[in-house]
């Protein structure tokens, strides 16, 4: 979110995107509740009030993925004239299939270090915040750094190492 909050590109979702993210949190965060994610969407909506696209459920049906439960995305990318679907899983997007529609898939850590090499100063800034707002427990910048490693972030991470001392 603070990336999205930067200004370098767009942030785009869609109400069943947000109930995606938060059944699969759900799944793998038993410590979490439905209402705490509700209220973390709630605020994510909030932050960008012209991210939640509305609008593509009429082009689902005529959309072929790998994973055909995939279909929203692509829909909502399509009806929002996105570039770039943001995903960890880009086997169920693959290329052939998205370029008709001018988009890619690309990993989040790809998104981060394309992001990082147009705007450093956006992303360091955004890793800032989001460390900071981490308080349960506050993270130390290795713990930081070691987290995002966790979730795949290799090149982020590779990059803002540069930038511990402000982090």
């Amino acid at each position: 979110m603070w990336l999205a909050l930067s200004g370098r590109f767009r942030a785009r979702w869609s109400l069943e995107i947000h109930n995606e993210w938060k059944r699969n949190l759900l799944k793998n965060r038993p410590d979490l509740t439905a209402e705490q994610l509700d209220r973390t969407s709630e605020l994510m909506d909030h932050a960008i009030p012209d991210a939640c696209v509305t609008g593509y459920e009429n082009l689902v049906e005529g959309l072929m993925l790998p994973d055909m439960n995939d279909r929203h995305v692509l829909a909502a990318a399509i009806r929002c004239n996105a570039s770039v679907i943001v995903t960890f899983n880009k086997k169920d997007f693959p290329c052939t299939l998205l370029e008709p529609f001018g988009l890619e898939a690309q990993h989040p850590d790809e998104f981060v270090d394309d992001l990082f090499d147009l705007d450093p100063a956006a992303v360091v800034c955004a890793a800032q915040r989001q460390r900071k707002q981490l308080k349960m427990p506050p993270m130390d910048v290795g713990t930081y750094l070691d987290l995002l490693l966790r979730q795949g972030l290799v090149r982020s991470v590779e990059a803002l190492t540069d930038y511990r001392a402000i982090l």
